[in-house]
């Protein structure tokens, strides 16, 4: 069987390049095996084992200009115009070393690739393979990273994997990301590791005091922490150093370190070492603190000296390698100060550190050694060959991709499953688990994210966080557990037990919890390895900070997930016993709380009502605290229906009266376009601001037809009755509209203002949009408005902020020069209402103008916070914001990272005038999207 390896640059030092060649030397006994390289950088590839295997490289960039490296008639001229423009098959933002040169010479190669087998190592190379490579080549793309926490780079894996034959990840996490991402569009999905490379190996004796590490200096490595960690413990361990390998853009940030610390004879910086093997048979110890990992190669080198390692326990990586307690130590992810404990564990106790490295080297070829991993390639790689011929191969293929489109995909947005900070479950829980689904009856456990869930598309995100604080506290309540309800200012709930009780704790939960698919994660473990539990399986926790208690649940579609972000924590707090000044007092092992971080005691003297339940608490937390929002708070959506025939005959009247002809930015059909927006928004209020009272949907006479009237905290209001004159309607004019919502009836002083395009990304608090005192906060634009004067051509947007901004400069002497982000508008009815008394004219030719005009103020969306500031009654704040243009095929990228990532506070989604994607790919990804982001209906939502 032929097999080629696609590698962009086949020379350098990298994890993928090692891995690369470590498997094609494991193949190649048996196989005709070659290593195709985009990119000659070197003379001789940077790894000893790469000069063993047959190489062809497309591009020489050794010399002063890329140029090809096939016989070529091109001179230097050609050669530097071309490499100086842009890849046309692969975005900048993938991988931007690719140039219009690599395309050519991609495009050549790969299309007439004479291989039965080619696998690709990047997400990049995975796309251009699945351009150009002929159909009857079989592709694999091997993945080397967790995907999931990839960004911008990985987009191609979900938009391109239809269309190639399997998918292979390093690990088990990352497959069910994939599975759960692409669905019924995913190729051949396995999980097929790294393999410790052949070839002797020198052993540590461990005799040698030495922490060794071996990275790129880059921010993900985090090699801070493991030189702030050994200072901790330098004096304590003298004998000790730290040697650290690799080179990077950290280099000087990490000497200044070194330096700052006195530790400069105590830690070395050494620099890349192509024989890392001989520098691991030197090492008493190893650490991996990275921030993310897929598989790192490393850890298998590493095992294969006998030393044993201390990791963080990421979402990908370490724990599938590392077993805590046998061959190394896990602590949680970033956790400097746990670092230091594992470390001085194992630095300070000979014994355990040498148990630990024989069961390492044992271990290692056991589980990941050449013939196992190898023989799983060559069965992979036989069966996919076998069937080349078979018409279904390329069938399937087609109709993967016709589901990815018909899904809602687009050139640059896929469907993404949210991504999982935890790790997966070891071997003996999952075990366990594969019991529990089996004995499930309803058949709605399913595994996702490396753990079982439940599946049920009705609980909005305030219900399961109740859900949990109620599974935890029932427990604690059957037996008879006091604890305490505290209050953060967070969306999920934390109680506090005393520490004296935390085995009874732990037995309380298992014990109630035990048969169900209830997890706890362990808060800052000192012996137990870090990351969640059954819950039934809780009584070996021992010394834990906290645990926090959650029942995973996921959609149908896979597409929301919920885990411990809305677990309850449960938390053991301490006495101050040595603590003169405040006896008795008991301190919270992590975080504070709104009363402090300590409590004068944990007997409850108060309850706080959550949802249906009254639970203890301490009468502090009742109390009307400082920064309290205690006034109700509405939200107001203005909303048209385009598609309404008798709203466009209006419109269309309207327009021939005013003698406006249409097109142009500013001629309704963008804005006004309808894509169900408002849906969606109203599902990301539910979800995620469970404290609005009502919501008022301003409109002129239309109901979505979805929408249930009847549901309490829903009110439709029409143009009519807010209008006074109502010679001013109809109107299409949304600056129009906005200047008259103070006078909505019963709305109450201080409310949001949303368009429909604007969402909820995450839970968000009264405290995001207003002070306890009642100040409005407002959130300022990097945009700036344009200094020139007001202009006849100016876009509506515009000009309204420089009308604006001549109001403020005639009355207050103050320049406003920047807008403000498309993000809810938090205002006061009373700011609203005292603009349109100081300012009546200018308003009354806002309100008149039926559609938008170089005299409008936009008042609701802009005035109101410059003047709000000027009269103190509002104050600049931030939120996490983004904006994403619909029309503009680079930004559907980010609609799949912020469904992977659900990392921002709000996002708006809104369409350019002149976009480049039609309207009805538009309308089919974003109903995709939001269908994904928001499967949970609304309470306002006809059943």
């Amino acid at each position: 069987m032929k097999i080629t390896f696609l590698l962009t640059w086949g020379d350098e030092m990298g994890g993928t390049e090692m891995a690369t060649y470590t498997q094609a030397a494991h193949l190649a006994p048996r196989h005709d095996v070659e290593v195709l390289s985009v990119l000659k950088t070197r003379e001789e590839p940077f790894f000893t084992a790469g000069r063993a295997i047959p190489r062809r490289y497309l591009v020489d960039r050794t010399g002063p200009y890329g140029r090809p490296v096939r016989d070529s008639g091109l001179d230097e001229q050609a050669c530097r115009t071309l490499t100086s423009l842009p890849s046309e098959l692969i975005k900048p933002a993938w991988e931007a070393t690719f140039d219009r040169l690599t395309d050519i010479e991609m495009t050549a190669a790969l299309g007439a690739l004479d291989t039965d087998v080619l696998v690709t190592t990047t997400p990049a190379l995975m796309a251009a393979a699945a351009e150009l490579v002929p159909s009857r080549v079989i592709t694999v793309h091997q993945e080397h990273r967790a995907s999931q926490l990839r960004g911008v780079s990985g987009e191609p894996l979900l938009v391109y994997a239809p269309r190639i034959d399997a998918l292979v990840s390093l690990t088990e996490r990352t497959n069910d990301w994939f599975a759960d991402s692409l669905g019924a569009t995913a190729p051949e999905l396995t999980v097929i590791p790294n393999a410790v490379p052949s070839g002797f190996r020198p052993r540590s004796d461990l005799d040698g005091k030495t922490v060794v590490l071996a990275a790129r200096m880059t921010p993900e490595k985090q090699l801070d922490h493991a030189i702030e960690a050994f200072a901790t413990l330098a004096d304590q361990h003298p004998d000790w150093t730290m040697r650290i390998f690799g080179d990077g853009p950290q280099e000087v940030r990490l000497r200044r370190i070194i330096d700052g610390l006195a530790l400069h004879d105590r830690v070395e910086l050494l620099g890349r070492s192509p024989e890392m093997e001989q520098e691991w048979a030197k090492a008493g110890l190893a650490l991996l603190p990275s921030r993310n990992e897929a598989f790192p190669l490393v850890l298998l080198e590493v095992f294969a000296a006998g030393v044993p390692v201390i990791a963080y326990d990421i979402v990908t990586g370490p724990a599938e390698i590392v077993r805590h307690g046998v061959d190394g130590l896990l602590v949680p992810a970033g956790d400097k100060d746990s670092l230091a404990v594992a470390m001085d564990k194992l630095m300070g106790d000979d014994e355990t550190r040498r148990a630990y490295g024989r069961a390492a080297r044992e271990g290692v070829h056991e589980r990941f050694s050449a013939e196992l991993i190898t023989a799983r390639w060559e069965e992979l790689f036989t069966r996919l060959v076998a069937r080349r011929e078979d018409p279904r191969r390329l069938a399937d293929r087609a109709d993967r991709t016709a589901r990815r489109i018909a899904a809602g995909g687009s050139r640059s947005f896929n469907v993404a499953a949210p991504i999982s900070v935890l790790s997966g479950s070891a071997d003996e829980q999952k075990a366990r688990e594969v019991l529990l689904q089996a004995q499930d009856r309803t058949g709605a456990l399913v595994r996702s994210a490396g753990r079982l869930a439940e599946v049920r598309d009705d609980v909005l995100a305030p219900r399961m966080a109740e859900w949990n604080l109620e599974i935890a506290t029932s427990a604690l309540t059957a037996h008879g557990i006091p604890y305490v309800l505290l209050r953060d200012g967070g969306t999920s709930y934390r109680v506090a037990v005393e520490v004296e009780r935390r085995e009874q704790v732990l037995e309380a939960l298992a014990a109630e919890l035990h048969g169900k698919p209830v997890y706890a994660e362990l808060i800052t473990p000192r012996g137990a390895a870090p990351g969640a539990v059954l819950a039934e399986r809780l009584r070996e926790a021992g010394d834990v900070a906290g645990l926090r208690v959650f029942k995973p649940l996921t959609t149908e579609s896979r597409t929301l997930r919920y885990g411990p972000a809305f677990g309850c924590t449960v938390e053991f707090w301490t006495e101050n016993a040595e603590d003169e000044e405040m006896p008795g007092w008991r301190s919270t092992p992590r975080g504070s709380t709104l009363l402090g971080p300590r409590l004068p005691s944990l007997e409850a003297d108060a309850t706080l009502r959550v949802g249906e339940r009254d639970h203890p608490t301490l009468a502090g937390f009742t109390d009307r605290l400082m920064w309290d929002v205690t006034f109700p708070i509405d939200v107001v959506y203005t909303w048209v229906d385009d598609s309404d025939p008798e709203w466009r005959a209006r419109r269309d009247a309207a327009k021939r009266a005013a003698g406006l002809a249409d097109g142009g930015a500013d001629s309704g059909d963008v804005r006004f376009r309808n894509r169900d927006e408002l849906r969606f928004s109203l599902r990301s209020l539910a979800m995620y601001a469970p404290w609005v009272r009502n919501v008022y949907l301003v409109t002129d006479d239309q109901t979505p037809a979805w929408l249930d009237t009847s549901q309490p905290g829903i009110k439709v209001v029409s143009h009519r009755e807010i209008f006074d004159d109502p010679a001013l309607l109809p109107t299409f004019n949304s600056h129009a509209i906005e200047s008259q919502l103070h006078r909505i009836d019963g709305l109450s002083e201080h409310f949001l203002y949303f368009n429909d395009d604007v969402f909820l990304g995450r839970p968000l608090t009264p405290r995001s949009f207003f002070d306890g005192n009642g100040m409005a906060h407002f959130f300022r634009s990097p945009t700036a408005v344009p200094p020139s004067p007001l202009a006849e051509d100016d876009e509506g947007y515009f000009a309204a902020a420089k009308n604006n901004r001549g109001l403020l400069q005639r009355e207050y002497g103050r320049t406003a020069t920047h807008g403000f982000l498309h993000a809810p508008h938090p205002l006061r009815r009373s700011v609203l209402a005292e603009i349109a008394e100081k300012f009546p004219e200018e308003i009354t030719a806002t309100a008149a103008s039926r559609f938008r005009a170089t005299t409008d103020l936009s008042v609701a969306s802009s005035l109101h916070h410059h003047y709000g500031y000027l009269t103190g009654r509002s104050t600049p704040a931030s939120l996490t914001c983004s904006f994403v243009n619909a029309g503009d095929y680079a930004h559907h990228t980010r609609l799949s990272r912020m469904l992977a990532t659900r990392s921002h506070g709000v996002f708006c989604i809104g369409e350019s005038a002149d976009a480049e994607v039609p309207a009805d790919e538009q309308d089919r990804v974003l109903r995709a999207f939001l269908s994904a982001y928001f499967p949970v209906r609304s309470p306002f939502e006809r059943s």
